[in-house]
């Protein structure tokens, strides 16, 4: 039956431009022959988030449920996260003292909709498609009109 679940390969990254400061993220989906590029820019947000938005953007894009995702990001905090399970310790303390509480609920929405595996890569390390999302990101943060990164607070 496992091999009736459709697999994707997903590669994402983040930028902020100051931290914080203007930002964006880059997602590459690819599924067989299939290819689709996802970015976005943010007037005022930090690097984790924008890595934490393309993971959850990438997942969401997804409409066949569930698939076998292999996600691919030079983002230790996402990865270390997931990986080593301190997101799943954060829900169980309601996120006391964590930031990026309002992503990391979104992202465990649509994570358990999937099978996911986490792989860190090194960033700019010449890895043509973590090459791709870095300049989603970084030139969706220079974009005219920048969207409101709604949940960012900044630190007091």
């Amino acid at each position: 039956m496992e091999q009736d679940i459709p697999g994707i390969i997903m590669y994402t990254d983040g930028a902020a431009r100051g931290n914080p400061g203007p930002g964006g993220y880059g997602v590459v989906l690819l599924s067989g022959t299939h290819r689709k590029e996802l970015s976005e820019g943010y007037r005022l947000t930090t690097n984790n988030r924008m890595e934490l938005m393309a993971v959850i953007v990438g997942l969401e894009a997804l409409r066949i449920f569930p698939c076998q995702v292999t996600i691919y990001t030079d983002s230790k905090y996402v990865a270390d996260s997931v990986v080593k399970g301190w997101v799943f310790n954060w829900v169980k303390i309601r996120f006391k003292g964590k930031k990026n509480s309002d992503l990391w609920m979104r992202f465990l929405e649509v994570y358990k909709k999937h099978q996911v595996r986490f792989i860190w890569v090194k960033g700019h390390a010449s890895i043509p498609e973590n090459e791709r999302c870095d300049q989603l990101a970084v030139a969706a943060s220079w974009e005219p009109i920048l969207a409101e990164d709604a949940g960012y607070k900044p630190d007091k």
